[in-house]
Order: C-alpha cells, then sequence, then structure tokens
C-alpha cells in the first residue's frame, strides 16, 4: 500500500516550518506528542522527523479508549470509549520544545480530535480552551502559574520482594544550606532544561520536607500554564532519571512526611487591569465561586487517592473551605503583592500534580465565572488557622470518593464537563478509588510515586 504524500513544506504555516528546520539542525529524531488523560497521566504517541510534516496537521492516530484508563492501566466500561473507535492526536506547534534529558528527542503538547480534525468531547486540553473562550465573552482573560513540590531519591526494591519505595536524596531542613548543596547538580540540570524549554524560573529552595524541592516558574495564560505544568513534569522526572535518581510529584509519596503540592495561583484582567487589585465585587464573586464549588473542585483539582492523605489540616495544605488573606491554612488565601512589580492574586491551596492540570484550570474558571455571573459572597475573610475553632468552618472533602460525590452533585461543573466527559472521569476515579482501598498503604504510596 502506498503512503500518502506528505505534507509540502510551502504549504504549512509558519510556526510548522519552524519546527522542521529545528528538528533537521537540532538532529532531532522523535517528537513525542503528549495529552493528559483523565487518571492524570501524561500519555503519548511520537513522529519521526522524517513524516513531521504531514503528522503536524494529521496528527496521530490513536484509540478512543485510552480516555477510559485508569492510572493502573486499568481499562473501565464507559460508553464510547471501547474498542471500536479513533481520535487522533493532533499536536500544537506553539508548544515545541527540546528535550535536553533525552538527546534526538522533542516533544508538543496536543489536542485529541475527531478524524475530521473537529473537537472531542474527551480531550481535556480542549476542555480549558472552551473555558478560557467563554471567560473571554465575559470580558476577562486569566494568567496563572502552577507552584510544584517534588520529592528527589532514589527508587529502590524492596528486599522482601514488596512494592519500591523512594529514598529521599537528603535529611536536610527546610530552606537550610545543605538541601541546596546536596540537591545542587540536579537542579541546575533541572534550571537550564525549562529554560530551554521556555519555562521562566521564579525561584528555588529545598523545602521541608527529606528530599523536598520546590522550584516555581512564571505565570502565563491560562493554556500556557497549563501546558507548561505537563512539560515541567516531564522535565523533572526526566533529568532525574537521566542522572540515575528518581523525582516524584505525587502528593504524598512519602507517608510520614510533607506533601507535595502544586499551588495554582491566579489573576483575573480585563484588558491590562488585573481586576483583584481593586478590592470589589469581581474578585469578591471570583472567590465566591472558588468557595461554593471548592468540594466538587477538590475531585479536579487533587485527582488521585493519595492526594487527601496530603489535604488535611494543620498542613497548609488548605483543608477548610473559606479565604484569607496571606492566610495559608486557608484553601484560597489571598496574595499581597510583592515588590514594585508584584501584583495580587489567588492561590489555591488544595490543588496538585496528580491532577490534570486542563482540567484542574479550566474547572477553575468556570467555579469563579459563576461566581461573579452570580455575585457569590465568599463570606468574611478567616485570619486564623480555621481548625483552632472546631466546627465553625466547613471541611473540604476527606477522600476521593467524597470529592466525587460532591462532583457529581455540582451541576455547574457537570454541565461544563459534557456528557462523555464527566462519564470518563468519574468512572476512571471511581475505579482507581476502589482499587486502592483493596490494598495496603504501601500498594498506594508505589504506584502513586511511580506515575506521578
Amino acid at each position: 500500500m502506498r503512503d500518502r504524500p506528505t505534507a509540502k513544506p510551502d504549504r504549512l504555516d509558519a510556526d510548522a516550518r519552524r519546527i522542521l528546520e529545528r528538528t533537521e539542525l537540532e538532529g532531532v529524531e522523535l517528537i513525542r506528542f503528549l495529552y493528559a488523560d483523565h487518571g492524570g497521566v501524561i500519555r503519548g504517541k511520537a513522529a519521526s522527523r522524517s513524516r513531521l510534516a504531514e503528522r503536524l496537521s494529521s496528527g496521530i492516530g490513536h484509540t478512543v479508549a485510552m480516555m477510559a484508563m485508569n492510572m493502573l492501566d486499568q481499562l473501565q466500561e464507559v460508553e464510547h470509549l471501547g474498542p471500536v473507535g479513533e481520535v487522533r492526536i493532533v499536536p500544537d506547534p506553539a508548544t515545541y520544545v527540546p528535550l535536553p534529558y533525552a538527546p534526538g528527542a522533542a516533544a508538543m503538547l496536543s489536542d485529541l480530535r475527531q478524524a475530521d480534525g473537529s473537537p472531542w468531547g474527551a480531550c481535556a486540553r480542549t476542555f480549558l480552551k472552551d473555558a478560557i473562550a467563554e471567560l473571554r465573552s465575559a470580558g476577562y482573560t486569566l494568567a496563572a502559574a502552577f507552584e510544584p513540590e517534588f520529592t528527589l531519591g532514589r527508587r529502590l526494591p524492596d528486599p522482601a520482594g514488596g512494592p519500591d519505595r523512594l529514598v529521599p536524596l537528603d535529611d536536610s531542613l527546610c530552606y537550610a544550606g545543605t538541601g541546596f548543596d546536596t540537591a545542587h547538580d540536579y537542579t541546575i540540570k533541572l534550571v537550564r532544561t525549562l529554560e530551554t524549554q521556555g519555562l521562566r524560573v521564579e525561584h528555588y529552595h529545598p523545602e521541608l520536607g527529606p528530599g523536598q524541592q520546590e522550584l516555581s516558574v512564571r505565570h502565563a495564560p491560562a493554556l500556557r500554564a497549563a501546558d507548561n505544568h505537563v512539560i515541567y513534569r516531564e522535565s523533572v522526572r526526566g533529568v532525574a532519571m537521566r542522572m540515575q535518581m528518581w523525582a516524584s510529584l505525587a502528593p504524598k509519596p512519602l507517608a510520614d512526611q510533607a506533601g507535595n503540592g502544586a499551588h495554582l495561583h491566579l489573576s483575573l484582567w480585563n484588558d491590562t487591569r488585573n481586576v483583584f487589585a481593586d478590592d470589589g465585587g469581581v474578585r469578591a464573586g471570583f472567590i465566591g465561586g472558588l468557595i461554593a464549588h471548592l468540594p466538587a473542585l477538590t475531585a479536579l483539582t487533587c485527582g488521585s487517592v493519595n492526594s487527601f492523605r496530603r489535604l488535611i489540616p494543620r498542613t497548609w495544605a488548605g483543608a477548610y473551605a473559606v479565604h484569607g488573606p496571606d492566610n495559608r491554612e486557608a484553601a484560597v488565601r489571598v496574595c499581597s503583592p510583592v515588590g514594585e512589580y508584584g501584583e495580587p492574586n489567588l492561590e489555591l491551596k488544595p490543588s496538585d500534580s496528580s491532577a490534570n492540570p486542563y482540567l484542574s484550570l479550566g474547572a477553575v474558571i468556570h467555579a469563579g465565572l459563576d461566581g461573579i455571573r452570580r455575585g457569590l459572597d465568599p463570606g468574611e475573610p478567616v485570619e486564623v488557622d480555621p481548625d483552632t475553632r472546631p466546627g465553625r468552618y466547613p471541611r473540604l472533602p476527606a477522600s476521593l470518593d467524597e470529592a466525587l460525590d460532591a462532583l457529581e452533585a455540582d451541576e455547574v461543573l457537570m454541565e461544563a464537563l459534557g456528557p462523555l466527559r464527566r462519564s470518563a472521569y468519574l468512572a476512571v476515579k471511581r475505579s482507581e478509588a476502589a482499587a486502592f482501598a483493596a490494598r495496603d498503604v504501601a500498594y498506594e504510596l508505589s504506584q502513586h510515586l511511580r506515575v506521578f
């Protein structure tokens, strides 16, 4: 059977021509087309350089069933997501990045599209795009940044044949100089990798737990922020593997140590004006929307069974549905601007890297926009640790099942997700909750550090 003719360079747009030139000059042989699934796993396929011109427009064929796969690679029964059906993994040329930790490879973030090129109802990246478009129709744009933590160490097999375990790189103290020194070689390689990929590193420090690191990147428009987080996750782990180490962004890879969050920072803009800078109705409404939908949001922003080991009071994870100025125990922290060029922003603390960032950020936009439209009152700001006043403030869900119950009961978010996406997400996450409930803690930890 003859191959289809490849796309001619003179028919490609400027971004596509630039990518073809870069792959040739940089000796890139394989280009990964990446997407995030309903289990929060980053998956994809790779195109060869010789077929890239065609694949940029046609994408790569993919079974629809993969969006019904959970993080344990167990396929769930979801209508329209079985053995029959095909979608295309179509890359976004604007997201092209080299992979310095994988010489000869590059990557692009991708949409899952139907064969005719139209949007597909289970694509997470399309969900965020649609949320951004709805926000724009209301006159706003959103800037965002994920603020991730991860644990650096080595993955060792259990001598007794049990699950693998993570041995942290060090036991240094929070922000301690010894922590900087121990992780120095890795950190420099990671910073250089991210900067090469167009992610602007803001700051870095060793965090609270053994081997725990925090490295933040600059905020960006909402879609780019979610794309950046996928690139970040891949790079954190790729650089570690290249150095014979293991990095885990799992919320709680070590049961008795500090958890890894990915706090979500947000600012809302009307043209060139940050509307969160005004202590007025828009900011209050947006916060009110987050507070009203927080129980359901946690099913999407804290996307795993392991998330709820982290999301507990007195751990600075934001376990209560309250807001407060610079309150690190509130689920929504109203951050004070820092320095001459600082801008006020909101920090959503119940958020981690086991979540699909497109679903997470898209749902946050829908919740905030609902609050603006309905003028929802966020309640009085809380300026104490809410756990010191038992029974006064609402606690967020304590398990993934509880969060999924709240999501199913949330009409706004269920409507926004759409029938195929919500059916698949609920099936995948319910299956994960059931699978881990039947096993011990060691199994849960090992599977999360393997995947995230």
